[in-house]
């Protein structure tokens, strides 16, 4: 009976044994998948008062990923939700041979925002891009509200402030409705680029400073044949 006991007991030890063994072998190791997250719209990031949304390099418009070497382009929205007008100064990485080559609008308008990326960035904003004119009516600029019933229903001089894209300072509520469109394109990656890694971007504000967020890749709009 005693020797069954020793037999018991000395084969659970050993299986305490392999399970720590087991344990041992696997701390310390960091996976392939550790350092991937899934294919994703992009990602949120604050210096500020600006706001950065569904910041992402773009879907590659051939292929599957982005080879050493290639250029990528970037998709988000900059928001200003300070009331100081900011300036998109610079864009780097380190995961990149040279600064990205940056065009178009570059200024974010305080309570206004900044697209950067293709039309359908713009239009998921829900903003007008800044043009001169919006296609709906806007009230009537502050000074403008003891207009008599009469006047208001004459058409306007040639010399008045309207929102029609006349000359002149646009009203506040129809300048809420506007925001600036801009292209940033990564030049040089050192290394290939699949959706569900990142790389880090810094991106450089005249007033707000520097911020770096950690991009994805954006998963397709549009599903390829």
């Amino acid at each position: 009976m005693r020797l069954q006991n020793r037999r018991v007991l000395g084969a659970g030890v050993s299986a305490l044994g392999a399970a720590l063994v087991l344990a041992g072998c696997g701390a310390g190791q960091i996976t392939q998948t550790a350092t991937q997250q899934p294919a994703v719209n992009g990602t949120y990031a604050q210096v500020k008062t600006l706001v950065l949304r569904n910041a992402a390099v773009q879907y590659p418009a051939e292929g599957s990923g982005y080879a050493a070497g290639q250029t990528a382009p970037l998709a988000l929205r900059v928001i200003n939700q300070g009331q100081r007008d900011d300036k998109l100064v610079s864009v780097t990485s380190a995961g990149t041979s040279a600064p990205a080559a940056v065009s178009g609008d570059t200024a974010i308008v305080a309570g206004h925002s900044l697209v950067i990326g293709p039309a359908s960035a713009v239009e998921a904003t829900g903003e007008k891009p800044a043009q001169g004119s919006s296609s709906e009516a806007a009230p009537p600029a502050t000074g403008s509200a003891s207009n008599s019933p009469s006047d208001s229903a004459q058409p306007p001089a040639s010399g008045d402030n309207v929102a029609t894209g006349t000359p002149g300072s646009p009203p506040p509520s129809s300048a809420q409705t506007q925001l600036g469109t801009g292209t940033v394109v990564l030049q040089g990656l050192k290394q290939p680029l699949w959706p569900g890694m990142t790389i880090p971007v810094t991106f450089t504000f005249q007033n707000a400073g520097p911020i770096v967020v950690e991009l994805p890749v954006a998963a397709p709009t549009n599903a390829r044949s």
